[in-house]
């Protein structure tokens, strides 16, 4: 019903921003963030909201294009699984590492993310090569994130419950 209503492209678009926003709702950069001894090669902060927006629009692009590349049922719901996980790891990450302060925990779980949009890229493949293409930089990106994380970890753990 939602799907004829509103179409693989309004579809992605609307779970695009509600990622975006759930993830940056959970995102605080007050005084314990700022405390944080981070290393001298972290992107600025400015950086981060244009280069998720730029990645955000990609995996929603890619997204579509993978949904009308394949109309089978099998292809599309591998498709949709795919991307409920990788939401649901995004998401996540921002919780257990600004709301829950535990950057050791949201290291872990940026590993699965990073797997997540291996599995995206694998998924999609399959079906449009531009389509897995768009998905690199949010490789790459999270590959980024991951270093920046373990090295977070590194510079001021060990952490406890807040």
């Amino acid at each position: 019903m939602i799907a004829a209503l509103w179409g693989p492209a309004g579809i992605a678009a609307v779970s695009a921003i509600l990622v975006a926003l759930a993830g940056g709702l959970l995102t605080t950069t007050g005084p314990w963030y700022q405390a944080l001894r981070r290393p001298a090669w972290k992107p600025p902060d400015w950086a981060f909201g244009p280069v998720w927006t730029t990645i955000f629009t990609l995996t929603a692009i890619s997204a579509v294009l993978a949904w009308n590349a394949d109309a089978s049922v099998a292809a599309r719901s591998a498709l949709v699984a795919a991307y409920v996980v990788n939401a649901v790891l995004n998401i996540a990450w921002s919780g257990l590492f600004f709301r829950l302060r535990r950057p050791d925990w949201a290291f872990v779980e940026v590993l699965f993310l990073w797997l997540s949009i291996a599995v995206l890229i694998l998924v999609t493949v399959r079906v449009s090569g531009l389509a897995a293409s768009l998905l690199l930089p949010y490789l790459v990106w999270v590959g980024i994130a991951a270093c920046l994380n373990r090295a977070i970890v590194r510079l001021n753990g060990p952490f406890q419950r807040a």
